[in-house]
């Protein structure tokens, strides 16, 4: 194996570490324009979150207390947010193992500037040779399309076969790695929004883990 390739949200960090983080910043604005209980917006998000989803939180959270606010401004409040978050402990001290010792990619989905924020408050870039936010590049450019992972073997120098791609999501992160014979390893958190979903053969990888410090066997076995 010459190369990893890593996926972000709930692989490296706690996805959930930003979203509660981005959700405060919200309730901090909402709470000072409109002299309200900041930890209560905050808790009545989160209880929307467990209950709704993403979707629609500024919406309802603005029709339960009758607030006239733009919602797209709400959006852009939490997509700009700055959290205090941080990489697992494991994930940090095998990327702290591989340097040196393999070329590290990071592919990652979602809206560019979020996830090129995530990637500056995690200081991950220190890390890898090669960082692509499919976004930069258009919608066709998502996982799972095998097209990042043309990109980064490419931006790598290596060929398919000596790369592992680690994730988390098998709607995403291992059909079009498979389709192009990258080895896929799929890490499953206590926690996640994906940690519990299972999919057929194509979709799932090739390899389960519960924890990065599991990799190194993992690269040993597929060196023999």
């Amino acid at each position: 194996m010459k190369a990893l390739v890593f996926d972000l949200d709930d692989t490296l960090y706690n996805e959930a570490d930003f979203v509660h983080g981005a959700f405060r910043e919200v309730a901090d604005y909402l709470s000072k324009k409109h002299k309200l209980d900041r930890d209560e917006l905050y808790r009545t998000m989160l209880g929307l979150l467990a209950n709704n989803g993403r979707g629609r939180i500024f919406n309802d959270i603005c029709a339960l207390y009758n607030l006239n606010e733009d919602i797209s401004s709400l959006v852009e409040i939490y997509r700009n947010s700055a959290p205090q978050i941080s990489l697992y402990e494991d994930a940090e001290h095998f990327l702290k193992y591989c340097r040196g010792k393999f070329k590290l990619g990071l592919v990652t989905d979602g809206i560019h500037y979020v996830q090129w924020n995530k990637i500056r408050l995690l200081d991950l870039e220190k890390f890898f040779d090669s960082i692509i936010v499919t976004d930069d590049y258009g919608k066709d450019f998502c996982k799972p399309s095998i097209k990042p992972y043309v990109k980064i073997a490419e931006e790598l120098g290596v060929d398919f076969d000596e790369i592992i791609c680690i994730g988390d999501n098998p709607r995403k992160d291992f059909y079009g790695a498979k389709q192009l014979g990258i080895h896929t390893v799929r890490i499953i958190r206590p926690v996640g929004d994906h940690m519990r979903l299972r999919l057929g053969r194509d979709y799932e990888a090739d390899r389960e883990i519960t924890g990065m410090y599991e990799m190194k066997a993992v690269i040993s076995w597929l060196r023999v």
